[in-house]
């Protein structure tokens, strides 16, 4: 099973991440926490990757919706969005694929909030003008 839902932009890196977190506000998800990946490995280990940051979306009714049907499902909460730069100049945008909460879990009562949530990050990354 795919673990992601994926696109690549024609757009750089900062405009991306710009326009994910607009997609993203669309959809009814909230930027919870920003990982400057780059950032991060340059200060800690002193190496050098390409542009990258992880975003901690949260749409808060769908959240709530799995809580109550899984108690620890905050453990896969909230929905990771990867944005990296690529070496053509392109950008690819992943997010998680809301399903692996239901095969994880192996709680069918999930399926509805990860049907939902699926939707609205497909419809999110799709926005972003995907090419070919």
């Amino acid at each position: 099973m795919s673990y992601s839902i994926t696109t690549t932009v024609d757009q750089p890196f900062a405009a991306t991440v710009a326009a994910v977190k607009d997609a993203l506000k669309a959809q009814g998800f909230g930027v919870l926490t920003e990982i400057d990946m780059a950032a991060t490995l340059k200060t800690k280990l002193d190496v050098d990757i390409a542009p990258q940051v992880i975003l901690g979306a949260c749409n808060p009714p769908l959240a709530h919706r799995a809580l109550q049907a899984e108690d620890q499902i905050g453990l896969l909460l909230p929905c990771n969005v990867v944005v990296r730069s690529l070496p053509d100049g392109r950008t690819e945008v992943a997010a998680i694929d809301p399903q692996v909460m239901v095969t994880m879990t192996e709680n069918a009562a999930l399926a509805a909030v990860a049907d939902d949530a699926t939707t609205r990050l497909r419809a999110a990354l799709h926005s972003l003008a995907p090419t070919p």
